[in-house]
């Protein structure tokens, strides 16, 4: 009899469980009109990539953890565990539940669809060897590495660029504003403009008539810069013929990213082939990604040797294919390849110092001159016309 009343109070305690949770995870009913907003308006947070800082933390944690031996799911619950994204607690659940099933850990992570091919790779090499640990500690230090490297660059571009643009807007809104005031006061007084004040009101006039065609084709430009590849390609390739040093900058990031995670990938046993198809992917959208690819492929179909397939189909340095090839005569790869990623990491950082450098140059000159522009529109008029101003009102 007891053991009848024990079961039917278990029992009960289990259903009300699964109701409480049942409530805790349903949906919210909402009508028709709620449910096509949200439908419009949100966000689709089941194809939503892992945040790129989060992953950061997420890595360095996870390496610190698997290495005082705790297992990957008690480490991804203690990590998930009030952590404030919302996003970050539903990955991380998800991951570590698929793992709790039998699944492995780079198969849990890659069911998520919310981390790259590069990622779900070195989870895989790390998972096979052992040592998840180091690849966790991998991909936090080459995804920190390339922060700093996009910090800098936004750096040097992103505010040059809204200073410029300001003070751009700032001689606009003097020419539709101040001049056609300092214009109307002279005509008042019965006055003629001389030859310099008579050419800054007609380019007044000028203004007030383009300026909203100005703006709109600056913002037209930067929108299809930024959204649009086949735009961004194309401003890129003819601004690095004509410049230099933006040839350096931007040929030495593309090599950087490419060597660094080629030797992320290979020093973590990932197969030389699949590591260049998977770091050449981190290149989409530019011409060097079919040019590794197409070296990765006539390497493994012909037996072409790696460095000659670099050198042969795809435009990275000399250098690269040089300390390649050595490093597959002698057998030490993975120590050119670190070579490589190190050379790379400090010639980018100087290249960057020196285009920010170039960069706030012309800053400051076209800051100087747009501030000169809308001195004299806005000044000169007045003192060239301030006598005659006085003598037409009798003084």
């Amino acid at each position: 009899m007891k053991n009848s009343e024990n079961t039917r109070s278990h029992s009960a305690a289990q259903a009300a469980l699964a109701e409480r949770i049942a409530k805790k995870t349903a949906t919210p009913n909402r009508g028709d009109g709620d449910s096509g907003k949200s439908a419009l308006f949100s966000r689709d947070e089941k194809n939503k990539k892992f945040p790129f800082k989060e992953l950061i933390k997420l890595c360095r944690a996870m390496a610190s953890m698997l290495k005082a031996n705790i297992n990957t799911a008690d480490a991804l619950r203690y990590y998930s565990s009030g952590h404030p994204s919302a996003i970050v607690c539903s990955t991380l659940d998800e991951v570590r539940e698929h793992i709790e099933t039998g699944m492995t850990a780079y198969a849990a992570f890659e069911k998520t669809n919310r981390f790259d091919d590069k990622f779900v790779s070195l989870i895989r090499a790390g998972t096979d060897a052992g040592h998840l640990d180091k690849a966790f500690d991998s991909i936090a230090k080459r995804l920190k590495k390339e922060a700093d490297f996009k910090a800098k660059m936004r750096k040097a571009t992103l505010l040059p660029s809204i200073i410029i643009f300001a003070l751009i807007m700032l001689f606009i809104t003097a020419q539709l504003n101040i001049i056609p005031q300092i214009e109307k006061m002279i005509r008042e007084v019965g006055q003629e403009p001389d030859t310099l004040s008579g050419i800054l009101f007609k380019l007044s006039h000028i203004t007030k008539k383009v300026w909203v065609l100005v703006v709109g084709s600056m913002l037209g430009t930067v929108f299809s810069f930024l959204f649009i590849e086949k735009v961004r390609t194309n401003v890129i390739f003819f601004m690095m013929s004509r410049w230099r040093l933006l040839r350096k900058l931007i040929m030495g990031m593309r090599q950087l990213l490419f060597l660094g995670s080629l030797d992320m990938l290979h020093s973590n046993g990932v197969n030389l082939s699949r590591a260049v198809e998977i770091s050449a992917k981190s290149l989409k959208g530019t011409p060097m990604h079919d040019e590794l690819l197409t070296a990765g492929k006539r390497y493994l179909e012909t037996g072409l040797p790696f460095s000659e397939a670099i050198r042969k189909f795809t435009s990275c340095d000399p250098q690269v294919a040089h300390l390649m090839s050595i490093g597959e005569r002698s057998s030490s790869l993975d120590q050119q390849l670190k070579l490589l990623t190190t050379m790379y990491e400090e010639e980018v950082e100087q290249v960057v110092f020196e285009f920010s450098q170039v960069v706030n140059i012309i800053v400051l000159f076209s800051a100087a001159l747009l501030i000169t522009m809308v001195f004299i529109g806005a000044f000169l008029p007045i003192f060239l016309m301030g006598p005659k101003m006085m003598n037409g009102q009798g003084l």
